[in-house]
């Protein structure tokens, strides 16, 4: 016996009489003693039989005694109902029985409605009433008012019961929702307490507690209390409060909302990890001041390079024509300094030019022995260089640009502690927010004025030697990456410490099984032959809805996907679609395209066109680099 058919047998089983109707006045459910009742047909007995119809019936069969207009009578019934409101009352039916009705609204719309035959307690009240010597009439009366009273206040009971339960799934629905969100939502009273919490602060301010109602402000947030202070304040003074700070403790930035509470003293709290997009907007920030001056240089470069050319040019003619001694070394100093210039326009260019910071796998420890490789031919023999990495695995960096910019620290510690002492390149992670890599040295440290100018364009310490654009350029690769440059001293010597964006990358196994998303069948043959010619087994797909419906079915080890997609949802949501599988990224759109730096923000993202060779670097393969 199926469900349905146990609860209609239960139904029948109980002595009221019960119906429901739905919001559009038609039955949904009945027992029975409803049937019984009012001596109800069978039509009228069935799923979906209308409630107009039924009041029809009853006045018709004199259910309600003498009715002078039937119709008003009705329509005044359905109104009532209509109103779904809840209601207790007694009634003498037209065959001298009497009747409790007691209705009340469901959550869905419609109502429930439970009728018992009360004529056996009504006849023991009149009973008492004729046959009761002892009692007077006054204790009667109130003691009919009293058992109505009850009855109604029972049905009240029940009504008010039922809202609570609602409100009780409504709070649990509620609670759900908020602690499913990638964000803290709270609330603090007038005194600085917690009243609610969706227990993700932990998840947005690493260390911090989950369970925080009843705390003060103080104890939940530590140390970032005296940054938010100023703000709860302003909130509480009723004016609202949107503002971010950097979490020292886990150096993450935290954009807040504080709103006041319309209703009563208190706050309302939205924070979330804007990490990701302050990075994202730092690099397109130096993409931009990157790009203005290259317009601006380039018209200036390529007028000066002609003039240079035109004075080394005469200049060699004059060395031909005056040969004395004494015109030589003027000769060749203006030469010299003809040449600086344009070596001094290449580093312009080479730092104005376009670049684009593109991460692809690297293996930390194996980039630091290169690097120790490479730098340590070029020091002097009682200058040591030491690594010092505690962290280690693999991780999304631009390999070329960051040896470049290492490289160029290296050197110039060496230059500072002349012909001995130590160089130190360390590394680490701080939390899962920044991959730190460090150059520290033994030598005299950076000068005041050194350390407020050394990343501008073109200060230098070296005199006439230095170009000044060596730290510039490094300043410049760590913004393109969406990271920071610190620049202090020590103890003793220098340090320049490079802050980039933590990106964990997995290495894909050779032959595992990748969905290829691209909705430009051309495209997707390239892109499957540069897969397969690795060893990868491929399936395809040309749109989000697609690739969900794929990976539902198949063991997929990576989802390669184009962001811009037919269909209504690009590929940049199919990371938060699919948290348990690997996506990885790949546009033609610019650096500057919002839709791609929502994507960069979420995962790797490979820039089109690209070759077989930067794939391969770009899912990790071993040997790729090669």
């Amino acid at each position: 016996m199926n469900k349905d058919a146990l609860t209609q047998a239960g139904l029948n089983l109980i002595q009221q009489a019960l119906s429901i109707y739905d919001s559009d006045l038609r039955l949904a459910v009945s027992n029975r003693r409803f049937a019984e009742l009012f001596d109800l047909p069978e039509r009228l007995c069935t799923e979906g039989a209308s409630f107009e119809d039924t009041i029809h019936y009853l006045v018709e069969r004199g259910e309600y005694g003498p009715v002078d207009h039937p119709e008003s009578f009705v329509a005044a019934r359905l109104e009532q109902a209509r109103a779904f409101e809840p209601h207790y009352m007694e009634r003498t039916r037209a065959n001298g029985r009497t009747i409790s009705v007691e209705g009340a609204p469901l959550p869905q719309g419609g109502w429930v409605t439970v009728y018992t035959d009360i004529t056996a307690m009504k006849r023991q009240e009149s009973l008492l009433r004729t046959r009761s010597e002892l009692l007077s009439e006054e204790v009667l009366r109130r003691s009919e008012e009293l058992s109505a009273t009850n009855r109604q206040l029972a049905a009240t009971n029940a009504a008010l019961e039922e809202a609570r339960r609602e409100l009780t799934e409504m709070e649990a629905r509620t609670r759900l929702t908020t602690e499913m969100m990638p964000a803290h939502i709270a609330r603090v009273d007038a005194g600085w307490r917690y009243t609610f919490s969706n227990r993700r602060l932990p998840h947005v301010m690493p260390g911090r507690p989950s369970e925080i109602v009843g705390l003060h402000v103080s104890e939940a947030l530590g140390p970032a209390y005296a940054k938010v202070r100023p703000h709860m304040e302003q909130a509480l003074a009723g004016r609202q409060s949107i503002f971010e700070f950097t979490d020292e403790g886990s150096s993450r930035r935290i954009r807040a909302v504080f709103t006041p509470d319309p209703t009563e003293p208190g706050v309302y709290i939205l924070s979330h990890d804007v990490t990701e997009e302050t990075q994202s907007r730092a690099a397109l920030q130096q993409t931009k001041r990157r790009e203005l001056a290259a317009q601006l240089t380039s018209g200036l470069a390529h007028d000066f390079s002609n003039l240079l050319t035109i004075i080394l040019g005469m200049q060699s003619k004059l060395a031909r024509i005056n040969g004395t001694p004494e015109a030589q070394p003027l000769i060749q100093a203006t030469l010299q300094a003809a040449r600086r210039g344009g070596e001094l326009l290449n580093r312009i260019a080479d730092i104005t030019s376009h670049r684009a910071w593109r991460p692809a796998p690297v293996d930390l420890g194996a980039f630091l022995a290169d690097l120790e490789t490479l730098a340590t031919p070029s020091l002097p023999g009682r200058l040591a260089l030491r690594i010092a990495a505690e962290a280690r695995g693999t991780f999304l960096l631009d390999e070329g640009m960051l040896q470049d910019a290492a490289l160029n620290l290296v050197l110039n510690a060496a230059d500072a502690c002349g012909q001995e002492g130590t160089i130190t390149v360390a590394a680490r992670t701080i939390l899962d927010t920044w991959l730190e890599l460090s150059v520290s040295d033994t030598g005299p440290g950076f000068s005041p004025q050194a350390l407020q100018h050394g990343l501008d364009p073109f200060f230098t310490t070296k005199g006439g030697e230095g170009s000044g654009l060596g730290l510039a350029m490094v300043y410049d690769m760590v913004k393109l990456a969406g990271g920071e440059v610190k620049l202090a001293n020590g103890a003793p010597g220098a340090c320049v410490t490079l802050r980039l964006p933590l990106r964990r990358a997995e290495a894909l196994p050779r032959a595992g099984l990748v969905l290829l998303v691209e909705d430009n069948p051309d495209l997707r043959a390239e892109v499957r032959e540069m897969l397969t010619a690795m060893g990868h087994q491929v399936a395809e797909a040309a749109s989000v809805e697609e690739a969900r419906t794929l990976a539902e079915r198949l063991e997929i080890d990576l989802v390669l996907s184009d962001i811009t997609l037919e269909g209504a949802l690009p590929g940049s949501e199919l990371p938060l679609l699919l948290p348990d599988v690997p996506v990885q990224l790949m546009t033609s759109l610019p650096p500057d395209s919002p839709l791609r730096r929502e994507a960069v923000a979420r995962a790797p993202v490979l820039a089109k066109p690209f070759t077989p060779e930067e794939l391969a670097a770009f899912l990790g393969h071993p040997g790729a680099a090669a």
